[in-house]
């Protein structure tokens, strides 16, 4: 939403038997992440589980002028994603131990990539309008933009980026739970051009894990917005358009 950051604090459920450097590491990775976004983690809490559950509860500042938020998006606005998506089926195949160690990093490399870059430049440019991509995937989220701000989506399948092998795992039909959860319940807003296959259809649906921003740009500012974002490093992809009426449209 544009807040920036200021203080975190570790929430962490730890298996007994899970070895002590296990948890130092994770509390490690925790500290790092924070240390990049400008956060200080003035402590936190810790129980005992089962199911090892690490997490951030964050506090920030915002100005209210100028918060990004899903009711921002308007007619005409250009549809812009931070990151790829394919990070649920990828992670997904980690699990069954089915993907490379090059997938891995590729995967990992993306999910460990924070979102602040992209929120400023989006902050510069004047955006109003954006939402994470995550559990709900990139259709689930973008329905929720668009019945927030009373407008229409469209995107184009051509347009979206994804890694490199999630169309391998699409294929052989090795998805997350959620991706399925998210296609049961949001494909009745969704139309989708006649030539595009269910494997694509599903990665549309797919669970993401600290996946990108989906950006309403004002169109007059998109060339800019891209420009910056190329100049500094930050990947940016623009994926669709936002239009007048309800519901989205997935074209080929």
């Amino acid at each position: 939403m544009g807040a920036r950051p200021f203080l975190a604090l570790n929430i962490a459920a730890v298996p007994p038997k899970l070895p002590t450097e296990i948890t130092s590491e994770i509390l490690r990775g925790g500290a790092e992440k924070a240390r990049e976004a400008g956060v200080v983690i003035a402590g936190g809490h810790t129980i005992t589980d089962e199911e090892p559950k690490y997490g951030l509860v964050v506090l920030g500042f915002a100005d209210i002028d100028k918060m990004m938020t899903k009711g921002g998006a308007k007619i005409g606005d250009a549809l812009v994603l931070s990151k790829p998506i394919g990070f649920g089926t990828t992670t997904t195949a980690i699990k069954r131990q089915l993907a490379t160690p090059e997938e891995i990093t590729e995967v990992v490399g993306w999910m460990s990539r924070l979102n602040k870059t992209a929120s400023e430049l989006a902050l510069d440019f004047g955006v109003r309008g954006a939402t994470d991509i995550t559990g709900f995937s990139l259709l689930g989220h973008a329905h929720e933009m668009a019945d927030t701000s009373g407008v229409g989506l469209r995107f184009g399948m051509s347009k979206i980026p994804m890694i490199s092998c999630a169309r391998k795992y699409a294929e052989a039909w090795v998805f997350p739970g959620g991706s399925s959860d998210n296609k049961l319940y949001f494909e009745k807003h969704v139309t989708f051009d006649e030539s595009i296959d269910e494997e694509n259809k599903m990665l549309l649906f797919d669970a993401q894990t600290s996946g990108g921003l989906l950006l309403a740009v004002p169109p007059e500012r998109l060339d800019a917005l891209l420009s910056r974002a190329k100049e500094i490093g930050q990947p940016l992809w623009h994926i669709g358009e936002v239009v007048a009426g309800e519901g989205i449209k997935v074209e080929a």
